[in-house]
């Protein structure tokens, strides 16, 4: 008998060999593609995820194909073919069942989705755009041999698209072609909640009914057992040389039980001010397991006449600056040069994230007068490019938007010369509050990604790779003629090939401008570090965003997200993004 953690492990999917003739060649490209596992994504955001990706592909800012996995809350979405009277449920009730209804431009009727439903969206250049049923075909293929490494036989139906059991529909698809590249894709029932599928005829068939993978099994399945099987016969069928697979979380529920360091922080105070005086032991400096501060760290603290001029300015306004409440290596230098990043929303974070030094707690009141300082203060200075950045504020019903915009419109009011970069947090996806921001007419905007996917709920309480990746999207699509930047920070466990990919990701989306620094602990509470990536490494990844057509790639050890934002600024302002480069 196996071992407690060979029976927690699911079984390795048995595959069929790899043979020419059981390949489907449909992708133009068949070199490599990008697989990604969002997690559980609101479907406004997903749509603009994927259409932000097609555009991506077809444009050549990803030179490759790409899928994308994940699932969404409860969703009824009508394809071009319906008309919406195969939803039996009015549309004024489905807010009482936690339901939404979305019009799409993919074919078919209408769709059901939601939890523990594997939903995949392909975004593929096809080799023959008259080759779309064949595409179709393919895709089916890949969920009948799916369901057959669970012991299940699944087959097509002629007349009817879709995975068919004896026991009924176990997979919808429903796609879209346009200049050449799909989106939309499929969706298979792993173990939605059944009785939604009761709400409407389900791709406006009425006499056929549909079932679940636990239904056939009759023992449960998870979302991530799926995944590991869904994925090697795709990039079988559809005959992938290489596969970039990066997982996200998954829902509590829908992955193996897995523990994160960052509650394990929170739950320990951390972030919290009494949590501050609790010190775990140190060796040399060094938490336990730690490598030694390589020599390239080193900071010379530069204690000039601007350094403190800047920071007894701050407190004459009562103003933060995250230079100090992330505390940032590079303060020394910005200050003595003039440069900070002002904080904006008060000291007092609602979330929580195992890198940073910001307290989490609950913020007191709003400081409505706040605007008005900080253009001031700027004003005082004399920037001629000023970064603005906020704690979290998910206590607020507009997430702090409407004080960003303020703040933008006095700065660009008081000092009309001065470029107004701001960074802001994800909003928590609404995008009326990005816009609200947008319209204020910030320069640059810049939402960092912070890391690769699959770290994203290891350091982070409440982050969405997929959110972050929509926002930025949908900032670009707002003001194309703005510059759209994000950063990352690297040292944290992640691999190089990660980084690779997740660049590839931020430039696919629309980003111009990408940061890429090292990760330094603030305070021996916080995330050890795991390794410190030497400059040659942060070489590396300037040298791949400046191949793939990023405007301007700042890699350095010591590079923070506003770390030289003028520069940045100047040099996406002067360097064109070609439609066309390298290959990523």
């Amino acid at each position: 008998m196996g071992t407690a953690a060979d029976l927690d492990r699911p079984p390795e999917p048995v595959l069929l060999p790899v043979e020419p003739h059981r390949q489907f060649r449909i992708a133009a490209d068949p070199s490599r593609l990008r697989t990604r596992w969002l997690g559980r994504i609101a479907y406004d955001e997903a749509w603009d995820l994927q259409r932000a990706f097609w555009e991506g592909r077809q444009s050549g800012r990803a030179a490759v194909d790409y899928l994308l996995l994940q699932e969404h809350p409860h969703v009824y979405t009508v394809g071009r073919n319906g008309d919406g009277s195969h939803l039996l449920i009015p549309e004024d009730r489905l807010g009482r069942i936690g339901a939404q209804r979305f019009d799409i431009d993919r074919g078919g009727d209408i769709t059901y989705h939601g939890p523990g439903q594997l939903v995949g969206y392909p975004i593929l250049a096809l080799a023959d755009l008259r080759k779309i049923v064949p595409y179709v075909r393919a895709v089916e293929e890949v969920l009948i041999r799916t369901l057959s490494d669970f012991g299940l036989e699944a087959r097509r139906d002629a007349g009817y698209t879709g995975v068919w059991t004896d026991r009924g529909k176990v997979a919808a698809i429903g796609v879209r072609v346009a200049r050449g590249v799909t989106m939309h894709g499929f969706a298979l029932n792993v173990d939605p909640d059944m009785s939604y599928f009761g709400h409407m005829h389900p791709c406006g068939i009425t006499d056929r009914p549909v079932t679940s993978l636990v239904e056939l099994l009759g023992r449960r399945v998870s979302i991530e057992e799926a995944v590991d099987v869904l994925v090697p016969r795709f990039v079988e069928v559809f005959g992938y040389e290489q596969n970039d697979l990066q997982l996200g979380a998954f829902t509590r529920g829908q992955g193996r039980p897995r523990d994160f360091e960052v509650d394990q922080l929170l739950a320990e105070g951390t972030f919290a001010p009494k949590g501050r005086a609790a010190v775990p032991v140190t060796i040399g400096k060094r938490l336990a397991g730690e490598p030694p501060r390589a020599p390239w760290m080193k900071v010379t603290a530069r204690l000039g006449p601007e350094y403190r001029k800047l920071g007894r300015l701050m407190r004459e306004l009562d103003l933060h600056t995250v230079c100090e409440e992330a505390g940032c290596p590079n303060i020394y230098e910005c200050w003595s040069e003039g440069a900070a990043t002002i904080m904006i929303l008060g000291g007092v974070c609602t979330r929580a994230c195992g890198f940073c030094d910001v307290t989490t707690g609950r913020p007191q009141g709003l400081d409505l007068h706040e605007p008005v300082r900080v253009a001031g203060a700027i004003a005082a200075m004399g920037l001629r490019h000023a970064v603005i950045t906020s704690v979290n504020r998910d206590d607020l019903p507009d997430g702090g938007s409407t004080i960003f915009a303020r703040t933008v419109r006095e700065v660009r009011q008081r000092v009309p010369e001065c470029d107004v970069e701001v960074l802001i947090p994800d909003f928590k996806g609404v995008k009326a509050d990005l816009e609200r921001v947008l319209e204020a007419g910030p320069a640059v905007l810049n939402h960092n990604t912070e890391t690769v996917l699959r770290l994203q709920r290891e350091v982070r309480t409440a982050a969405s790779y997929g959110r972050s990746l929509a926002l930025l999207a949908r900032a670009k699509w707002y003001r194309p003629d703005r510059v759209v930047k994000s950063g990352l920070i690297v040292g944290m466990g992640e691999t190089r090939a990660e980084v690779l990919g997740a660049i590839a990701d931020l430039r696919a989306v629309g980003v111009d401008v990408v940061t890429v620094g090292q990760y330094l602990r603030p305070t021996v509470r916080h995330r050890p570090v795991h390794r410190y990536v030497h400059p040659d490494e942060f070489a590396e990844y300037a040298d791949f965003g400046r191949q793939i057509g990023l405007a301007h790639i700042e890699s350095g050890p010591l590079v923070r997200s506003s770390y030289h934002a003028r520069d940045s600024l100047d040099a996406a302002a002067t360097s064109g993004v070609p439609a066309t480069v390298g290959s990523h």
